[in-house]
């Protein structure tokens, strides 16, 4: 445990940052399961809005800084790659 004053509000600080990070980083990756789960079940009438969801949540994320913007990015990419696949199915 941290001896100083310090050091005590920085633990509280982190603690708090820690728990807000963990909810924008929860509904990031649960908003990609959405989309993933939607092409395993082959659900092209909701495909679109999950998609843009899970981009805006994954935008989100970046933006508070919980994860790196090329992160970001490279989550984006990866996952339009799955949709524009999918979409290209017959």
């Amino acid at each position: 445990m941290a001896n100083t004053a310090s050091a005590r509000k920085r633990a509280r600080q982190a603690e708090k940052r820690r728990l807000r990070n963990k909810s924008y980083k929860t509904r990031f990756k649960n908003a990609v399961k959405k989309v993933l789960k939607a092409i395993e079940q082959g659900d092209r009438e909701n495909i679109e809005e999950l998609l843009r969801q899970a981009i805006s949540a994954i935008d989100k994320a970046a933006q508070k800084g919980v994860i790196h913007k090329n992160q970001a990015a490279r989550r984006k990419s990866r996952l339009m790659t799955k949709v524009n696949a999918f979409l290209a199915q017959k």
